[in-house]
């Protein structure tokens, strides 16, 4: 694919039809479809025989990550929640860059599941180099009255106590040279009042990147935070009104909103030696937002 090519894949922008479809969303509901860096990703075997685990592997983000990894030469257990078909596209798609895949459902709000997703790492492929925590739950409200406590816990469980469950279970399997990569949001600096309870969520992501990345370098294992601005995954159209959806990206600077592919090499890198001297650090990828 040429450069032009891959730069037309990126660039095309709101508004997109209205839209909308029930929680967690999948990839083939969606118009436009999302670019994961099918056609565009190029591997240079940066993660030769590592192995990842990407929560939230499915789609999205995660797929787009999953992709680059095994095209860096990496294999990769995904996790997710129970969108099969999009699951099992991402592994297909992992497998076709000749490295192992590994699909888990479940909710990793829940301790037990989280250890099961390191207990299968490392019966399936021996070791864990990488872990991305990357899956989210959010869901609109036109005020904090709407805002229940079962989704409050709810969206705290998925997205802040896994990543605690997640790197208790997985650190003591990870070596030297191994990377942690949390996913934040540009809403932990500039929240949204209709995204509250996601948007405290990923300040305390901030905050727990940077408080581990002191204790896990002792083991030499390095913790980043990707702090992403407005990304076009089916998150998006299965938790917000129908007419935002279609310009969803638009008050950026760069006057769109970023498809996956955009976001993954930024993961790879952080996954990688290349970034080595890199620790503890919230890296923007917004469109040009600022963060703080």
């Amino acid at each position: 694919m040429s450069n032009q090519q891959q730069a037309q894949q990126h660039t095309e922008q709101a508004p997109f039809p209205q839209q909308a479809q029930p929680t967690p969303g999948i990839t083939t509901a969606m118009k436009p479809q999302p670019n994961h860096g099918e056609q565009s990703y190029q591997g240079h075997q940066r993660l030769k025989d590592k192995v990842a685990i990407i929560t939230g592997g499915d789609s999205g983000i995660g797929r787009a990550v999953a992709i680059a990894f095994a095209r860096e030469g990496a294999d990769v257990l995904i996790s997710y929640l129970n969108e099969d078909a999009d699951a099992q596209e991402t592994c297909k798609l992992i497998q076709q860059a000749g490295r192992r895949s590994l699909a888990i459902p479940g909710d990793i709000g829940q301790l037990e599941q989280c250890q099961q997703i390191i207990r299968e790492a490392i019966r399936e492929f021996g070791k864990i180099d990488i872990l991305v925590n990357n899956a989210a739950y959010q869901m609109t409200h036109e005020s904090l009255q709407e805002l229940s406590a079962d989704e409050l816990e709810h969206t705290f469980r998925t997205n802040i106590f896994s990543m605690f469950y997640l790197c208790q279970a997985a650190l003591p399997h990870m070596q030297q040279g191994g990377s942690i990569i949390n996913t934040a949001s540009v809403q932990a600096y500039h929240p949204s009042a209709q995204l509250l309870a996601y948007a405290t969520t990923k300040g305390a992501i901030v905050a727990f990147t940077k408080g581990l990345a002191q204790e896990a370098i002792a083991q030499g294992v390095r913790v980043n935070c990707v702090a992403p601005g407005p990304v076009w995954t089916p998150l998006i159209p299965s938790t917000m009104p129908a007419e935002k959806v279609s310009k969803f990206g638009m008050d950026t600077p760069i006057g769109r909103v970023a498809q996956p592919a955009e976001l993954a090499p930024l993961y790879a890198f952080l996954a990688s030696e290349e970034s080595s001297y890199i620790l503890g650090e919230v890296v923007g990828i917004t469109g040009g937002k600022p963060l703080g």
